[in-house]
C-alpha cells in the first residue's frame, strides 16, 4: 500500500497535467457544439434568465414558445431564435469557451497564461452555477400526478440542473490548474 501511495504522490505533477487536458477536452467539445443550432438552442433559458446574461438577447421572454426539440429544427423556432441573436451569441460564447480550455491547456508549458487561464475556468463555472439560481428550468417542475410521493422543485434537479451542477468540478479544476501555475511562478 505504501509502494501505491508513493507512486501517486510521485504523479501528482502528470495528474494536474491530465486536468488541465481534461478541461480543455472539455471547453472545446462544449464551446466547439456552440456553432450546431441544437446547442444554441439549449442554452437559451439560462442566459435568458441571467440577469447578467440577458442582455444578450433581443427577445429574452417568451422563448419557451419557440423551443426545438434535440435533434429537430422547426423553421418558425430557428427564426425566431435568429431574430434573438440566440445563434451570433453562441458562436461568440463558444468561441470564449475554446479560448479559455487553450489557455489552460498551454499551462502546462506557459504557466502565466494557464494561471490566465485557470481563473478564467473558474470565473466561468462560477457564472454557469449561478443557473442554479436564476433558471427555472434547473429544478424539475411540477407536473402534478396521483400520488403525494411527486417530488418537484428544489432540491429535485433536471437534467439541466444535473449538467449545470457538475460545473463545480470544473471550479474545482480551474483553481488546481491555476494553483499549480502559480506555484510554477513562483519557483523561478
Amino acid at each position: 500500500m505504501k509502494m501505491l501511495m508513493i507512486w501517486l504522490a510521485g504523479l501528482q505533477p502528470r495528474f494536474i497535467n491530465f486536468m488541465r487536458v481534461s478541461v480543455f477536452i472539455v471547453m472545446a467539445w462544449i464551446g466547439g457544439l456552440k456553432a450546431f443550432h441544437y446547442e444554441a438552442d439549449g442554452i437559451v433559458p439560462f442566459v435568458a434568465n441571467s440577469p447578467v446574461m440577458r442582455f444578450f438577447y433581443h427577445h429574452p421572454n417568451g422563448y419557451t414558445q419557440y423551443k426545438n426539440p434535440e435533434g429537430k429544427e422547426v423553421a418558425r423556432n430557428i427564426a425566431w431564435h435568429e431574430s434573438n441573436g440566440t445563434y451570433v451569441f453562441a458562436w461568440a460564447l463558444g468561441t470564449v469557451i475554446v479560448g479559455i480550455g487553450t489557455l489552460v491547456l498551454l499551462g502546462i508549458w506557459l504557466p502565466r497564461i494557464g494561471l490566465i487561464g485557470g481563473l478564467l475556468t473558474f470565473g466561468m463555472a462560477l457564472v454557469t452555477l449561478s443557473f442554479l439560481v436564476t433558471t427555472p428550468e434547473v429544478y424539475v417542475p411540477s407536473l402534478g400526478g396521483d400520488f403525494p410521493t411527486a417530488v418537484h422543485g428544489f432540491p429535485y434537479l433536471s437534467g439541466a440542473g444535473r449538467l449545470v451542477l457538475k460545473d463545480i468540478m470544473m471550479m474545482a479544476g480551474g483553481l488546481i490548474c491555476a494553483s499549480d501555475a502559480a506555484k510554477k511562478i513562483l519557483l523561478r
